[in-house]
């Protein structure tokens, strides 16, 4: 994970430059797309098509967004979140997160009730950029129909999804 951050990071910062002495400076762009050489999908999740990822951990989902999605945003500046005990509905929002692109609403991969909010994000919302699985999960769901996740994608299904989804920008 550590040499993933690393790698994006240096890619992103990265620019090569010629310059002679009667010209200024000229970047030449990367022959092929870094990011998506490095974005990560995890075994174990579930994706759905608006980019958020739910594991469940026996009678808990814990729901965030996927690396796609945090490395197409940008800069995650702040986070919108709903308290505990507040229900939430498959494919409805349930918050949002702004970055330094644009404001995105948060859609649910499950229903239930949320039992445990990331209050890690308040402070740190970046941590959704250098941890989208681990640190910057967003909320914890105590599912009202587990069945759901069968309507989800998998790895497989979502890094397919993601490829084609970018092919056609």
């Amino acid at each position: 994970m550590a040499l993933r951050m690393w790698a994006s990071s240096t890619a992103n910062a990265l620019r090569i430059s010629t310059a002679n002495a009667s010209s200024s400076s000229a970047v030449i762009p990367p022959a092929f797309s870094l990011a998506r050489c490095f974005s990560t999908v995890l075994e174990g999740f579930k994706y759905n098509s608006s980019h958020e990822w739910v594991k469940h951990e026996g009678s808990v989902a814990v729901v965030g967004i996927t690396d796609h999605a945090q490395d197409h945003l940008g800069e995650v500046v702040f986070v919108d979140l709903p308290e505990s005990g507040k229900p939430v509905s498959k494919g409805s929002s349930f918050g949002a997160v702004e970055s330094v692109k644009a404001t995105s609403d948060i859609n649910s991969p499950i229903s239930g009730e949320v039992i445990e909010v990331n209050k890690k994000l308040s402070d740190s919302p970046g941590l959704i950029n250098t941890s989208p699985y681990e640190e910057g999960w967003m909320i914890k769901v105590k599912p009202s129909d587990p069945s759901e996740l069968g309507s989800l994608m998998g790895p497989k299904e979502y890094t397919k999804f993601c490829e084609e989804e970018d092919a056609s920008h």
